[in-house]
C-alpha cells in the first residue's frame, strides 16, 4: 500500500487549485473577447434570437461531447430524472429568464449610467445568497474586497456609459419601471447563481449536465416567446439563418465554450468568484479594444485596474477561518 506523505497531500491540493485558476483565467479571456468577436463576425441583419438559440445548441453539443469523453454520459443518462433536473436546473433557468426580462424593462426606463451602477449590486446579493443557502461566510477583509470590486465595476460602467443620455421619464416611471426592476433582477441574479452552486456542490449535479439542462430549458422559454416576438416574425419571414455567414460560427462556438466554463467556474470556484471574472473581463475588453481598434482605455478604466487587482488579491489571501469553540 502506497504511503501518503504530507508532500503528496500538498501536491494533490495544488492541482485542483491550478485547474480552478485556469478555468477563471479562460473565462475572463472569453468574457472579455466575446463583445469584440461578436462585433466583427455577426452582421447587423442577423436575427438575435436565431443567434442565441444556436449558441444554446452549441453548448448542449459541447457538454455532451465532454461527458462522452470523460466516460460518464451513459451513467448520467441512467441516473437522470425529470424531478431532479427541474430542481437543479429548471428553477435557475426560469429565474435567469425572468431576470433578463426585468433588465430589458429597466434598460428602457433608466439612463445607461444609473442602470450600470445599480446592476453591479448583484455582486452583493450573490455573496448574501451564498451565505443564506450554502452558509458560505466571508471574512471582514473579503467583504472589503467585494466593496472594492463593486467600486471598480461602477467606475468601469461609468466609463462605458459616459455617452449615455437620460431616460427622460417621470420620477414615478423611473422608480417603478427602472429602479425596481433592475434591483429585483440583481436579487434574482444572486439567487440563481447560488442555486447553481448549490446544485453542483450539494446535489452533486455535474457542471456539464447542468449546462445541457439549463440550455434546453432556456431554449424552450426562448422558442415559446417567438410566437409573439418581432424576432419570431422575422424568422418566419426571412428564415432562421438570415444574415448568417460561415464567420458567424466563430462567436457561436466562443459563446458555447464560455457557457461550459461558466458551469465549471460555478461548480469549482463559486458564484462570488464568477463576479470577479465578470468585472476583470471588462478590463480585458478595454485592452483588446486598444490593441485592435486603437481605442485607448478611459481614465475610469485605469482607475479601476488597481482596485480589481487589489480586490482579487485580498479576497484570495484572507478567506474566512472557522473559529474553534473553546471547551
Amino acid at each position: 500500500m502506497a504511503t501518503v506523505t504530507p508532500a503528496t497531500r500538498r501536491k494533490d491540493s495544488v492541482q485542483p487549485k491550478a485547474k480552478v485558476w485556469l478555468y477563471l483565467l479562460l473565462l475572463t479571456l472569453q468574457y472579455g473577447a466575446q463583445p469584440l468577436v461578436s462585433k466583427r463576425f455577426v452582421r447587423r441583419e442577423v436575427i438575435v434570437t436565431s443567434l442565441v438559440l444556436a449558441c444554446e445548441v452549441a453548448k448542449v453539443l459541447c457538454a455532451l461531447i465532454l461527458l462522452a469523453v470523460e466516460g460518464s454520459l451513459k451513467r448520467q443518462y441512467d441516473q437522470w430524472t425529470l424531478v431532479g433536473s427541474l430542481t437543479a436546473s429548471g428553477l435557475p433557468a426560469a429565474i435567469y429568464a425572468l431576470q433578463n426580462s426585468l433588465l430589458q424593462i429597466s434598460y428602457k426606463n433608466l439612463d445607461s449610467l444609473t442602470f450600470s451602477i445599480l446592476n453591479q449590486t448583484k455582486l452583493f446579493f450573490t455573496a448574501l445568497f451564498m451565505y443564506l443557502i450554502l452558509r458560505q461566510k466571508q471574512s471582514a477583509k473579503q467583504v472589503g474586497a467585494l466593496a472594492l470590486l463593486i467600486i471598480a465595476a461602477i467606475l468601469l460602467s461609468v466609463g462605458e456609459s459616459s455617452g449615455g443620455g437620460s431616460s427622460g421619464g417621470s420620477a414615478d416611471q423611473v422608480l417603478l419601471y427602472g429602479i425596481v426592476p433592475v434591483m429585483i433582477a440583481s436579487v434574482l441574479s444572486g439567487l440563481a447563481s447560488s442555486l447553481c452552486q448549490w446544485a453542483s456542490q450539494v446535489k452533486k449535479h455535474t457542471s456539464y449536465l447542468m449546462t445541457v439542462e439549463m440550455s434546453l430549458f432556456g431554449s424552450m422559454c426562448l422558442l415559446a416567446s417567438t410566437s409573439q416576438s418581432p424576432d419570431g416574425e422575422a424568422i418566419r419571414k426571412y428564415g432562421f439563418f438570415h444574415g448568417w455567414t460561415m464567420w458567424t460560427l466563430i462567436p457561436v462556438i466562443s459563446n458555447a465554450v464560455g457557457g461550459i466554463l461558466v458551469g465549471l467556474v460555478t461548480a469549482y470556484a463559486g458564484g462570488v468568484r464568477k463576479g470577479f471574472v465578470i468585472v476583470s473581463a471588462l478590463l480585458v475588453t478595454a485592452l483588446l479594444q486598444f490593441l485592435f481598434d486603437g481605442k485607448p482605455p478611459s481614465l475610469y478604466c485605469l482607475a479601476a485596474l488597481p482596485l480589481v487587482v487589489t480586490s482579487i488579491f485580498v479576497y484570495q489571501k484572507y478567506p474566512y477561518v472557522h473559529r474553534k469553540k473553546k471547551d
